[in-house]
């Protein structure tokens, strides 16, 4: 089990590796995380919900994406409450305290889940969540040591050096822990490291000696390194130039599956901006309005900051506007909670650009689909995870896709008549270059360039696996980790 000093500290790409290096030497491997909270999501093979980190690690592992990889996901959708889903399917919001009380019972779906991977695969490799040593959160603990105590399993700590304070970090967090806990940790890596390793050495040494555990690897810092974000938005974009195709997506505050914008983000033709609702709209091709935990709240917070006549104005000047998910109800004439399944119960008007209306009900809609643009033989793939279901006459008289169900083709989205308006429940649009450089067409690149996002992510994970595996060769304790 890799747990982590803090939040972002290198867990979920630290299994990722691990996945991909013991898959590279053909032992049958699978990934697994007790607990996750992130308003990224996958969907699975078995039709169920993961966290986004889990199906990337699956992939690292070279294994199909399952419910029981991370049992228990959390969705925030208020600063106290939660979407609760477990093993792949939501059993409804909690509020803090009420999940604090329910985690018991969450405890034996993790252990169920666990068990039948440990029946199915050779070796597991869990990730912690956020630190193990927030003592607020000990009691009934299934993320972290709870968990580690329970299936009796070794584990790995690990820090990021890159911010700072390294050595009090882990020498605190171990200091932190309970005497049969810290038994439990095999040794530490430290993550992120740039300079001479020389200079470090006597850190290592000193380290070694305080705590009496071994430093498995220092991993180098992986400059421009990509891999999907578990939760956290980060756009890094360097020497790209001002004539590119301008990209602007809303961050809503629940924004959900922010990953669909990672290939326009790596596209060498696209300047990708993430918005906040407080900024003023600067001018740009083609605006997005994203994904929503929480539409109608999220759709009202958009109103008050004043972003419905932006994005009116941005349409009037010929600027290109796409809905994904939550921002495709968004685009419609109303939306209607009637059970109250996201927020408080009731109906609001939506921006009225397109001819539908959406009803939310209980039961989420939870899919991967392929298919391809309509009137058009170019495919298009990606996975629909939202609450709810979209009817209209605009709906009918211009779709957006064809895609494939078990009643045949089923036509799904929208394109408005002028080409300016494209609205979908799609996820990962993106992510097929074909498919890619059509959307890109669209928003007005004449000349799109070919890029293979998903080529480009199975690369970044064999460079990040090959960069973990030189870390652990170079240290006695991470060569008897790779001896398992």
């Amino acid at each position: 089990m890799v747990q982590g000093t803090t939040s972002d500290a290198g867990k979920s790409t630290m299994v990722a590796a691990l996945c991909r290096i013991f898959s590279n030497q053909g032992k049958s491997i699978a990934p697994f995380k007790p607990q996750n909270m992130a308003l990224n999501s996958a969907v699975t093979e078995d039709g169920g919900e993961i966290g986004r980190a889990q199906a990337v690690q699956a992939e690292a592992a070279r294994v199909p994406a399952h419910t029981d990889m991370n049992p228990v996901l959390l969705k925030p959708s208020t600063d106290t409450g939660a979407q609760v889903i477990v093993q792949g399917h939501s059993i409804g919001d909690m509020q803090a305290l009420d999940y604090h009380h329910y985690k018991s019972t969450a405890k034996q779906a993790v252990l169920e889940s666990f068990a039948r991977l440990q029946d199915s695969y050779q070796w597991l490799f869990v990730e912690g969540a956020g630190s193990p040593a927030e003592i607020n959160l000990r009691e009934g603990d299934i993320a972290n040591m709870g968990f580690a105590e329970a299936v009796d399993c070794p584990v790995i700590l690990i820090a990021d050096i890159d911010k700072g304070g390294v050595f009090a970090h882990l020498v605190g967090t171990l200091e932190l822990l309970s005497e049969t806990e810290q038994k439990r940790v095999v040794g530490f890596v430290i993550n992120r490291f740039r300079g001479d390793i020389a200079l470090l050495e006597p850190g290592l040494e000193w380290l070694e000696e305080k705590t009496g555990k071994p430093v498995l690897a220092v991993i180098p810092y992986l400059h421009h390194f990509h891999l999907e974000a578990e939760d956290a938005i980060s756009v890094k974009q360097q020497g790209k130039a001002t004539d590119n195709l301008k990209v602007s997506v809303l961050v809503l505050p629940k924004i959900s599956n922010h990953t669909d914008f990672d290939p326009l983000a790596l596209h060498p033709q696209v300047e990708l901006s993430f918005v906040d609702l407080k900024s003023s709209l600067e001018e740009c091709d083609l605006l997005i309005i994203p994904g929503s935990k929480s539409v109608r709240s999220d759709l009202a917070y958009l109103r008050e900051q004043g972003w419905e006549d932006a994005i009116k104005r941005h349409l009037r000047y010929g600027g290109k506007l796409l809905g994904i998910c939550g921002g495709y109800q968004m685009l419609g004439n109303s939306i209607n909670d009637p059970l109250g399944v996201e927020s408080e119960a009731g109906r609001c008007s939506a921006l009225g650009l397109i001819d539908m209306d959406t009803e939310l009900y209980e039961r989420k809609e939870l899919s991967n689909r392929q298919g391809n643009f309509f009137d058009s033989d170019i495919a298009i793939s990606g996975y629909e995870i939202h609450m709810g279901k979209s009817s209209g006459a605009d709906l009918e008289r211009s779709p957006f896709f064809e895609l494939e169900s078990d009643q045949g083709l089923e036509l799904e989205g929208f394109r408005s008549a002028d080409g300016q308006i494209l609205g979908t429940y799609l996820h990962g649009l993106f992510n097929e270059s074909s498919a890619l450089e059509q959307l890109l067409r669209w928003a007005g690149l004449e000349s799109a360039e070919a890029f293979n996002y998903l080529e480009f992510r199975e690369q970044e994970i064999e460079r990040l696996a090959q960069t973990t595996l030189e870390a652990l060769e170079q240290r006695e304790a991470g060569r008897d980790l790779l001896s398992m």
